[in-house]
């Protein structure tokens, strides 16, 4: 099979996919201690052994499992076929929300024209059996995000999911659907052409290669994008159990906000938008005006006057650089204060803490921080 020169760390980024019970935090933990996915299939036993959580097992996996380089090699030739984008965990263009999940995927495939790391991404899921409230709750929120110009996510399934990326595209918005499969196929098949029209318009994304089988065990690895994706996940109709709910635990999981539509007392559509409500994993979501409100985005940003920048004096490094953030960004989410400062979140909790009792900056609703 023949390659393009730049082509080969897309080959050993692929075959560390491939490789049977690695999975995606222990690959972040080899590509780290040895430098590269190339590194880790160049490696000695005896080097890969060192790594700390890494057992003899996992070293015997890697070094039994060298035809995976030859899987990979045709799912480059798949990817340079049809003009496929790649985003490996290391690179630049990974998305800058999926990195501070700890079990996201090391490699993302992508077709479409969605800017991933937007300023402003909402994933709307649901059931695939939708009510005619579900739908037109969905429609109305939607059109009422319209002058955010969010990004809005889903997973193109039937039901909610459907309806979300219709209106996003009805509206104007870009949306990106999250694939359970390889790019070789569209499920469900009656959403090709929507599929199409995203593509122009936003986009599609998945971790799985072609000719993977949209598998029942792929949806909770598909769910978990949807919500990494996002600044918040927005639940319209539920049950009682289903993919759903899951995305949203998962979104709790990761200090997302969450959001869910109430519905009528016993009509088991609503009754998993009840419960997360009931048990505080959501926030009760009636129109765009509450997302805008709790997310911070109802108002525009106010920068602090340059000359006031001046009086922070005696900061801590870690304080100063979120205070820098804050000064260019304005308004600012702790998740996107540690995407722009690469510090941990415990660290940049620590010093919004402290800074906030120094009087210099002030907690919002939605997780949102700003200058005093």
């Amino acid at each position: 099979m023949i390659l393009f020169m730049d082509a080969e760390p897309l080959l050993y980024q692929i075959a560390l996919t491939l490789i049977p019970g690695i999975g995606d935090v222990n690959a972040r933990k080899l590509v780290s201690y040895t430098g590269s996915p190339e590194a880790v299939f160049k490696e000695s036993r005896l080097a890969l052994r060192k790594i700390p959580g890494i057992g003899e097992a996992t070293v015997d996996v890697i070094f039994s499992h060298r035809d995976v380089l030859r899987r990979a090699s045709e799912e480059v030739e798949f990817v340079q076929k049809y003009s496929i984008r790649t985003s490996f965990f290391t690179e630049k263009g990974y998305p800058e929300r999926l990195k501070h999940c700890a079990d996201s995927p090391v490699l993302v495939y992508s077709l479409g024209n969605a800017d991933l790391n937007a300023p402003r991404i909402l994933s709307v899921v649901g059931t695939r059996r939708a009510t005619e409230y579900g739908r037109e709750m969905c429609r109305r929120l939607i059109a009422g995000l319209k002058e955010l110009d969010v990004l809005v996510v889903s997973g193109l399934a039937y039901g909610i999911d459907t309806c979300a990326h219709k209106s996003a595209l009805d509206e104007g918005l870009r949306t990106v659907g999250v694939l359970a499969h390889g790019f070789d196929r569209i499920y469900p098949s009656q959403n090709n052409i929507l599929a199409q029209r995203m593509q122009e318009h936003g986009g599609l994304i998945t971790e799985f290669l072609s000719g993977t089988n949209p598998d029942r065990e792929n949806f909770p690895r598909r769910n978990r994008v949807i919500a990494g994706l996002a600044d918040a996940t927005i639940v319209i109709e539920a049950g009682g159990k289903g993919g759903a709910l899951i995305t949203a635990d998962i979104a709790n999981s990761y200090n997302r906000d969450v959001f869910a539509v109430p519905g009528r007392i016993g009509d088991p559509m609503s009754e998993g938008c009840n419960n997360l409500i009931k048990t505080n994993r959501a926030a009760l979501l009636q129109s765009a005006a509450d997302v805008m409100y709790i997310m911070g985005w109802d108002k525009p940003v106010d920068k602090p006057p340059a000359a006031q920048r001046k009086l922070f004096v005696q900061l801590k490094p870690d304080e100063e650089a979120v205070v820098a953030i804050l000064q260019e960004k304005g308004e600012c989410s702790l998740d996107r204060i540690c995407i722009n400062s690469g510090m941990q979140t415990s660290k940049v909790a620590a010093a919004l803490l402290n800074l906030e009792f120094e009087g210099i900056v002030k907690s919002l609703p939605g997780k949102i921080y700003r200058l005093l």
